[in-house]
């Protein structure tokens, strides 16, 4: 069964169409992250990507909008990849492949309800208080929702939240900067689609 909505939150945004200097820049960092490159860290100190945005979280975590999500005994659950291979999560794993959404038409990107059936709890834990799920990008949300919904199955108990270190920003005026820590919602539309706000 799916979630009507879920809680996300983001620390960082770039925007996917669009030409200037800043989006460009921010589409770059974007595929930084993706790829876990490195990025300039205190003192001119190259760091990978992951560990940045760690290390950002935890120095300005008192100021951040989804500070609440971060309890002492939150369980973080990387959300798994498309594809089938080596499990990414002890909890949480992709047992039917599925169509890249990064590689594919907007409108035939994998539904919520196509990633919650291609996705199984793999360990189940004592119920835990709350669980973050963990990725990189947030587009629509749809793998987030299909996740926590198969989460929320296991777990009825437990709040669940999701977390990506960035989210897409579709028009270019919409877009400010790269470190614009959001929370917001990913929710579930009639015809199976999600739209994300903000």
């Amino acid at each position: 069964m799916l979630l009507s909505e879920l809680q996300y939150a983001a620390l960082l945004s770039y925007a996917s169409h669009g030409d200037s200097a800043s989006v460009q820049h921010s589409r770059d960092i974007m595929l930084t992250l993706k790829r876990d490159g490195f990025f300039q860290g205190a003192s001119n100190r190259q760091i990978l990507a992951s560990e940045w945005v760690a290390q950002t979280i935890q120095r300005n975590r008192s100021a951040l909008p989804f500070a609440s999500f971060l309890s002492p005994d939150t369980i973080l659950v990387p959300t798994p990849k498309s594809s089938l291979g080596k499990e990414v999560a002890q909890v949480l794993s992709r047992v039917r492949p599925l169509r890249k959404a990064a590689l594919s038409a907007p409108e035939n990107r994998p539904l919520p309800k196509e990633h919650y059936d291609s996705m199984e709890v793999q360990k189940l834990l004592p119920e835990p208080s709350s669980i973050v799920l963990v990725d990189d990008i947030v587009t629509r949300g749809s793998t987030l929702l299909g996740a926590a919904s198969r989460l929320a199955e296991a777990f009825p108990k437990t709040k669940i939240f999701a977390f990506a270190a960035m989210r897409a920003i579709t028009s270019e005026e919409e877009f400010d900067q790269e470190y614009s820590p959001v929370i917001g919602k990913i929710l579930l539309r009639s015809q199976g689609d999600t739209p994300r706000r903000p």
